[in-house]
């Protein structure tokens, strides 16, 4: 199995650390399980180490693919003590080099917030603007009667954001952005607006840049998105991933828009220092690569050599040119026609698994292509590659398995029941998990059509201002709920 670790505070002020289980059993089914929940001494790595080898120990677990971590300087001494200990309980010293998975989510999220600190002062102004909406009831009522009076379609939140978690700054700018109208019908329905904004005011210009920013993050929030899919094994996408983002990096670098330019080479600084060299990341991102029937060494092969954007373009599409502000995702498909070219010169010479695997025609790139059923129909014929790949394929490439699960235990875990021991906790959140099944989402959408249909129901009640207002209240407060949860899991 491989095993995902992460650690959290309780309102207890009590140290807590989640260890997940990911493994695909022999019907070909993923499965990701909390193994433990326990209290530790503090977030050093060596308290971290200790309670993941008693809990490896109580479970008869000695062979672990890889470990999923965070970047926090802890997580360095916790792989480098575990290394260790798995080499003296029978793991090779090669199996143990591959040990350190680091989290795609968390380094995506250090990329965007290094550019995120060359924002420009128009994103200040929106976030001043909505707290100043919401910071009474009466405002944030106001607000909606102007956009109903202005017959808006859309249906989203006026949310408020966090600046140190970026995916919370991209939905305040996407939900805001539609209502650009009734922003600037605003203060001829309410004289204080610009009197308490003042320098915040939003004007053309502002609203042209967060137009174009929006773009920017909305391509990082789509990759988030994807790689913390819970329903499916992500392991095989990670190189492409992170070859979309280097493509979109660089694109952003060449753009003659000034501020793209500026943000994409702060953002290129940062995804350098981990994915720059190809030789310093875990070689078990090559291998998921090879183990998904579409790509293969094939595709490993051209992506090495295709380095840059350009290049890409001038061999594979010369005749088309890339999105603008949207480049994630072109990047493979770009190099597909490269990938049918080789094909052809392949031949079987070799009949061993791995050689007759590697020989065959790559598989199309179709939607609904379910790599787990691909290798459970060919498993007979790879028995032994099959094996493998069942380990490969169930590697992490993010954490989201175990932050997710602070999101529960806070619940769990409130200031109304700060007594639970943690035996008792542990006991409610492994239940929980192992009854629920492996098949149901991590939710990390907001319920917006839901929420707007409460208010709407008790907007229709009439019965007054002040029910009217608690209604907005109640929906603001629902909304706060959602975006905390969001951020946990993000």
């Amino acid at each position: 199995m491989s095993i995902t670790t992460d650690t959290w505070t309780s309102v207890q002020r009590i140290n807590y650390m989640c260890i997940t289980a990911h493994f695909i059993d022999a019907e070909w089914k993923w499965h990701k399980k909390i193994i433990s929940f326990v209290p530790i001494q503090s977030h050093k790595g060596e308290s971290i180490t200790k309670a993941l080898e008693i809990c490896l120990l109580d479970w008869g677990v000695k062979n672990i693919v890889t470990i999923t971590v965070d970047n926090a300087s802890s997580n360095d001494v916790v792989v480098g003590l575990m290394k260790s200990k798995l080499m003296s309980w029978g793991c090779s010293a090669i199996r143990a080099s591959y040990l350190h998975m680091r989290c795609i989510a968390h380094i995506l999220s250090l990329v965007v917030q290094d550019g995120l600190k060359m924002a420009h002062s128009s994103v200040m102004k929106l976030r001043d603007t909505v707290r100043w909406i919401r910071g009474s009831p009466a405002r944030l009522t106001k607000f909606r009667e102007i956009f109903d009076w202005l017959d808006i379609q859309e249906k989203c939140s006026l949310g408020l954001d966090v600046p140190t978690r970026w995916n919370s700054t991209y939905m305040m700018l996407r939900n805001a952005i539609p209502y650009r109208s009734a922003f600037e019908s605003y203060p001829d329905r309410d004289a204080s607006y610009k009197a308490d904004l003042g320098d915040s005011l939003l004007v053309d210009s502002d609203w042209i840049y967060l137009e174009s920013f929006v773009v920017i993050l909305r391509s990082f929030y789509e990759m988030t998105i994807r790689i913390l899919g819970s329903l499916y094994v992500t392991s095989n996408t990670y190189l492409s991933e992170i070859s979309d983002l280097s493509y979109a990096l660089t694109e952003m670098m060449g753009s003659s828009n000034a501020t793209e330019r500026n943000v994409g080479g702060k953002m290129k600084e940062k995804f350098d220092k981990y994915w720059g060299d190809p030789e310093k990341m875990t070689m078990m991102i090559f291998f998921s690569s090879i183990f998904d029937p579409r790509d293969k060494t094939v595709w490993l092969n051209i992506l090495l050599r295709f380095s840059e954007p350009s290049q890409t373009q001038s061999q594979s599409q010369p005749q088309t040119q890339p999105e603008k502000c949207n480049p994630i995702g072109k990047v493979k498909n770009q190099i597909k026609s490269e990938l049918k070219k080789l094909e052809s010169g392949m031949t079987k010479i070799n009949q061993s698994e791995l050689e007759l695997y590697l020989s065959e025609p790559l598989i199309n790139d179709d939607d609904d292509f379910d790599i787990l059923q691909w290798w459970k129909m060919n498993s007979a014929r790879f028995p032994n590659l099959s094996r493998l790949a069942r380990d490969v394929l169930a590697l992490p490439i993010s954490t989201v398995a175990s932050e997710s699960t602070f999101s529960t235990s806070g619940r769990v875990l409130d200031s109304f029941r700060s007594s639970l021991t943690p035996k008792i906790v542990e006991a409610l959140l492994c239940m929980q998990n192992w009854l629920r099944g492996p098949f149901e989402p991590v939710s990390v959408e907001e319920i917006i059509e839901e929420l707007e249909k409460f208010e709407d129901e008790l907007k229709n009640l009439k019965i007054g201002t002040s029910s009217t207002s608690k209604s907005t209240m109640s929906s603001v407060a629902s909304k706060e709920t959602v975006d905390l949860d969001l951020d946990d899991e993000l």
